[in-house]
């Protein structure tokens, strides 16, 4: 079992090799030597040294959106694909915007497209926000749908809810990003719960 998240040691961003944890994954010489592989195809190569060179650029100056939008630029996209959470429409429209003022294409669809209800997909009354009233499920598996459609070059994640997200990475056919990470309790900053977890938060977690 690897446990990176507990490693002391980080031999892999030091490059010393010669002191690896006895389960570290970088004992998997070969199996890193064929995944390395991946790297050097094509369409992998372009888009990882792309990433990587945003990241240097705008190190510590840039927040996500802009290394987002110079990314894009960078890749020479045109079409963009937002998939986004009702409670965040305003900032999927701001988001929007910039985006066209940088001169690409943005299509643009919601979580409750469909307005299919609640119930229609099995959840009960008692797992709704309001039971007893209309409801319409999020509808991530459509959103990816429409978005393909409209043939997207590369989509953004705003605020779907958790496990929804994972449905709509797994039907995009363009490569995601996640934007924004939904969090009601904390201004959509999952972080603050981390930064907390042994102190204000202790005991809401």
């Amino acid at each position: 079992m690897y446990t990176c998240a507990n490693c002391n040691v980080l031999a892999c961003a030091s490059g010393n090799k010669d002191k690896l944890p006895s389960n570290c994954p970088m004992h998997k010489a070969q199996e890193i030597k064929e995944l390395f592989k991946e790297y050097q195809q094509e369409d992998n190569s372009r888009f990882y040294i792309v990433s990587s060179s945003a990241e240097a650029i705008g190190y510590c100056q840039w927040p996500r959106l802009k290394e987002t939008i110079e990314f894009c630029k960078s890749m020479g996209y045109h079409r963009i694909g937002i998939a986004f959470c009702k409670g965040l429409k305003k900032e999927a429209k701001i988001v929007a915007d910039l985006f066209r003022t940088r001169h690409f294409d943005v299509v643009s669809v919601i979580c409750k497209t469909g307005g299919i209800s609640k119930e229609a997909a099995g959840i009960p009354e008692e797992c709704k926000i309001h039971p007893h009233e209309f409801e319409a499920m999020c509808n991530p598996i459509a959103q990816a749908y429409f978005l393909n459609e409209q043939n997207t070059e590369f989509n953004i994640a705003i605020g779907l809810c958790v496990g929804h997200d994972s449905l709509f990475y797994k039907y995009s056919h363009a490569p995601v990003t996640t934007l924004v990470a939904k969090d009601r309790v904390l201004a959509h900053n999952p972080c603050g719960a981390i930064y907390c977890a042994e102190g204000y938060f202790k005991n809401r977690l």
